[in-house]
């Protein structure tokens, strides 16, 4: 018998996929994060291999977050008065060509003169890393490596590309998918970024381990080459409306203000924020990887691939099921219990109990994301998500790279053990305070529901 007419339509778990422009992007998009996701692996390594230090890791972090907090609002305005197509793959380009450059320091880094600039730097990052590691003997700190500043430097405009290229890539779902199916697209969005993040790591370990790092460098170019090609295939479903408002820094600012008044997405984003800021212990894995797991190059690939595998796994159950009927009640307990699988993963000794414990962290944090995602797209007009996106961008993308530098400082100030057991319990503590504080976010209407807001 047909359901009546007030019956809600069947839950469609591939609504999204179903359309031919979403599938190019997303394909493209996928084959792009698992090179960038065998990069970050690649590279984070081989500055260990080549310096031993906790403080280097932590710099790493710091050379990503300086284009964030720089750049992210002029690049979310960027976002809203031009063609996003034409931003990603202008950032394609030059990630591809900077890749190819990374593949060539790596490949001939023995060849790099050092030069006077390039000790003086060294120099300096040797005495920044004395300061913090006190108790390493100062003899197993190497960093007289030429190539080390060129590489951090490279580094470093491969963040300021992707910094000014994310708000495009992230505020671009709504104008290829109706509104009704925004939420299945999120979704999947993250379900192939996890998988990418899952993939793009194990792969990059085995790339080093039988090859060497200029072949990760090589297949991140070759990645973003094939997603150049593929977002040449895609066409908006309904183009979005010329921007005709003036150019000020007040317009700029516009998204910031909008996240102060929606007081429900200020509260998703302070929580992951502080979240990821306390809890994130992947800038650590090359040191539990080499002195605590004692795993190599593959266990290290394997442990940042463990949190993508739960995601994945996360993604999947919420694609198949029902819309969850209490999503802010969900991001909460997911942030509370991320930080308790990051104590676990603090204390094992044992690789398949850090292994698992990474692999819940990654199944919280997905309902994380899904959740403050679909808030984000949902509530925020399309002349206004560029912005919104840079200002949450800013939230996320600088709790991923300042907590990637807190962990390395306080690794070398405390310990790595202690840094991240601190870490996962300072991140229950912000779950609880948040859910006092935000009351709204705990009365979170299903997230189909949501409709943009002025």
């Amino acid at each position: 018998m047909p359901p009546p007419p007030s019956a809600a339509p069947p839950h469609d778990p591939y609504a999204a996929l179903r359309l031919a422009n979403y599938r190019d992007y997303l394909a493209g998009s996928f084959l792009a994060l698992i090179g960038r996701q065998a990069l970050s692996v690649a590279v984070t390594w081989e500055i260990y291999q080549w310096t031993h230090s906790a403080t280097a890791l932590g710099l790493v972090g710091l050379v990503n977050v300086l284009p964030l907090l720089a750049l992210s609002l002029p690049a979310g305005a960027l976002a809203d008065h031009h063609d996003r197509r034409r931003i990603i793959a202008v950032g394609s380009r030059i990630s591809a060509a900077l890749c190819v450059a990374l593949a060539a320091l790596s490949h001939w880094h023995a060849a790099v003169p050092p030069l006077a600039p390039l000790r003086w730097t060294n120099g300096v990052l040797r005495q920044i890393a004395l300061v913090f590691e006190r108790h390493a003997d100062p003899a197993t700190l190497r960093f007289d490596e030429p190539a080390l500043p060129v590489l951090f430097l490279v580094l470093l405009a491969l963040a300021t590309v992707r910094i000014v290229v994310w708000p495009a890539r992230a505020s671009i779902t709504p104008l290829l998918v109706p509104a009704a199916a925004i939420p299945n697209a999120i979704t999947w969005n993250t379900s192939t970024f996890e998988i990418a993040t899952m993939a793009g790591p194990a792969l990059g370990g085995f790339l080093i381990a039988f090859t060497d790092f200029s072949a990760v460098y090589a297949l991140a170019a070759a990645t973003e080459l094939t997603f150049l090609f593929l977002l040449a295939r895609v066409r908006y479903r309904q183009a979005p409306a010329p921007s005709t408002v003036r150019r000020t820094w007040r317009e700029v600012l516009a998204g910031a203000e909008f996240i102060w008044r929606k007081k429900i997405i200020l509260g998703a984003s302070t929580l992951d924020l502080f979240a990821v800021l306390l809890g994130g212990a992947v800038a650590l894995l090359p040191l539990y990887a080499d002195q605590i797991l004692h795993v190599g190059p593959i266990g290290l690939g394997w442990l940042r691939a463990a949190p993508s595998l739960g995601a994945f796994a996360m993604a999947m159950a919420l694609a198949h099921r029902p819309p969850l009927a209490r999503p802010g009640w969900a991001l909460l307990w997911a942030v509370a219990g991320f930080g308790a699988a990051i104590v676990v993963f603090g204390v094992s000794r044992w690789f398949w109990v850090s292994f698992a414990a990474l692999v819940f962290t990654g199944a919280f944090d997905n309902v994380s994301v899904v959740v403050r995602q679909s808030l984000v797209q949902l509530l925020t007009p399309d002349a206004l998500r560029g912005r919104v996106t840079a200002v949450n961008q800013i939230f996320i993308g600088s709790s991923n790279e300042i907590g990637a530098l807190r962990a390395g400082l306080m690794a070398a100030l405390i310990g790595p053990v202690a840094a991240v057991v601190w870490g996962g319990l300072g991140t229950i503590a912000v779950a609880a305070v948040v859910a006092r504080a935000v009351p709204p976010l705990r009365r979170l209407a299903e997230l189909h529901t949501l409709r943009p807001e002025a």
